[in-house]
């Protein structure tokens, strides 16, 4: 038996049709009614036909997200296949993570996740904030970059995503500052990404106030699989700790790199992408080539990449 991982992607993997590939799994329709019970709302519609613009929306994308991380393990562990050494999820992804661990029940977790993304979204107003990815220069030369092109506004090194990815956030303004000076110190790219909030930097700190507080009656138990989390790369046991870490990951940094590098040092030999799309994957080869990187994006994956576990 294989030691391994399960990594649960966020914001940016949704797609239209991105379901389509589960569908002879009953579980994953059943999630998926759940879901849409609980939050009064049609996630199995919007994942087959939504427009980019509802896709794109954070208020739909971090329950449809969550939701679609769940439906994939529930149909991971329909087959009765082992359950994974460790858990992470990238940003909302996190979430996934913690109700895969048992630590935080699906049902407490889709209102939660709802009230983060409205939370998120009038922290910042449309337009003012801004994110985008730096490709080809180094952690430290991005952080450089923020430093100088944010001129008295918000510009931060947000996503450390996988050796020369990182994502920047900030005002919008900084952040277009940011991308033209790091073309102009060598970046391969930079690209605005299509993300209405700027996740992960110091503008959503009063969001995050806001998740303390609701959080508060929110009800997670020690997690039965360890957890990493993306604002420090521990993993806890303490309830409270756990709430904590999720309010810190508002504003804080998402050390993916660092993440995926943990498992390595911990002798895990695989890590698995749990939800549809690559996003993960792609990133999770560059960062350690010595794991072996899996996806459960459809449900003939899901068969392959057991018969590869076990």
């Amino acid at each position: 038996m294989h030691k391994f991982a399960f990594v649960f992607p966020g914001q940016g993997s949704q797609s239209r049709g991105m379901m389509g590939g589960f569908s002879n799994f009953p579980v994953v329709h059943d999630t998926f009614i759940e879901a849409s019970d609980i939050l009064k709302q049609n996630l199995w519609q919007l994942a087959a036909e939504g427009t980019d613009a509802d896709l794109n929306a954070t208020i739909n994308t971090q329950p449809l997200m969550l939701t679609a991380g769940v439906a994939v393990y529930r149909a991971w562990l329909s087959l009765q296949a082992p359950k994974p050494l460790m858990l992470a999820g990238h940003s909302l992804g996190e979430y996934s993570a913690l109700v895969a661990s048992g630590a935080l029940r699906f049902a407490d977790a889709l209102p939660l996740v709802r009230y983060r993304a409205e939370c998120m979204q009038q922290a910042v107003p449309e337009g003012v904030g801004g994110i985008a990815a730096i490709l080809g220069l180094e952690d430290d030369q991005v952080r450089a970059v923020c430093k100088e092109a944010a001129q008295h506004e918000v510009l931060e090194a947000v996503n450390f995503n996988s050796p020369g990815q990182v994502v920047i956030a900030g005002n919008r303004a900084a952040v277009e500052r940011g991308m033209a000076l790091a073309k102009s110190k060598g970046a391969k790219r930079a690209v605005m990404l299509p993300m209405s909030v700027p996740s992960h930097c110091s503008l959503l700190r009063g969001a995050a106030e806001k998740l303390r507080l609701y959080l508060q009656n929110v009800s997670i138990q020690s997690p039965v699989i360890p957890v990493i989390h993306n604002a420090d790369v521990k993993s806890y046991v303490d309830p409270a700790a756990i709430k904590d870490a999720l309010v810190r990951q508002l504003y804080s940094p998402v050390r993916w790199v660092e993440t995926i590098q943990h498992f390595g040092q911990l002798g895990l030999t695989h890590n698995v992408e749990c939800a549809p799309g690559r996003v993960l994957a792609g990133l999770n080869k560059r960062i350690d080539t010595n794991q072996q990187v899996l996806a459960l994006n459809d449900g003939a994956s899901l068969q392959t990449v057991l018969a590869a576990l076990t």
